[in-house]
């Protein structure tokens, strides 16, 4: 009996331990951020290796004619696997407002987003703080999401470029619209009409000679 007891508290043990052991976290790997500007030479620009299932401790700047680009594969525990959901998550820390950018993933779970400045919300254009950046990585089953802190992001402007205004949506009266529609069907005019119907009558006198013959023969 203590050796059926014992076996029992080892097998609850182990069927407790199991969904435990079995849950994974999504996570990423081989995580890179670079920024290139405009007409700059090959191998220019600014690349920095982002650490495994963490964050850099220095702030990424995007300037007027940059373009940044991250690359990351997504990991399902220590496995490469392509999750479902990867984004960049942009959000400003002082007025709360956010924005997504989905990565494009590939099967092996390699993945990449690239952005510029005209890409982002003009409110970000203005922002005095750097902006913070997310990624978001998840997918269908029991596996945990990843939502964890990638960077900051500094948008740089040239002081003698004005930021763009963002246009609110206004609400009112909008102007009348006008609709030209076709005239109804008109009739032919008359002569046409007794054109075409004296065609048909002259053609019957034909039909006549070419029929006759053939209700003789019956």
């Amino acid at each position: 009996m203590q050796l059926w007891s014992s076996l029992l508290s080892l097998g609850l043990l182990a069927s407790t331990a199991l969904p435990t052991a079995a849950a994974s976290a999504w996570g990423f790997t081989d995580a890179t951020v670079s920024v290139h500007s405009k007409g700059s030479g090959v191998g220019a620009g600014l690349k920095e290796k982002i650490p495994d299932n963490k964050g850099l401790s220095k702030p990424i700047a995007l300037g007027d004619t940059d373009t940044l680009k991250i690359t990351l594969t997504s990991q399902d525990g220590s496995t490469a696997k392509r999750a479902h959901q990867v984004f960049l998550f942009l959000q400003d820390p002082q007025t709360g407002l956010d924005i997504s950018y989905p990565f494009s993933v590939k099967d092996n779970g390699k993945a990449r987003v690239e952005l510029t400045q005209k890409d982002l919300p003009v409110q970000f254009l203005s922002a005095s703080e750097p902006l913070d950046a997310r990624f978001l990585i998840g997918s269908f089953g029991n596996s945990k999401a990843y939502n964890e802190a990638a960077f900051q992001l500094t948008v740089a402007r040239d002081a003698n470029v004005p930021v763009p205004s963002a246009e609110s949506a206004k609400y009112g009266k909008l102007p009348e619209i006008h609709h030209i529609f076709k005239d109804d069907p008109r009739s032919p005019p008359i002569v046409i009409t007794l054109a075409f119907v004296g065609m048909v009558l002259a053609t019957l006198p034909l039909l006549a000679v070419v029929v006759s013959p053939v209700f003789r023969s019956h």
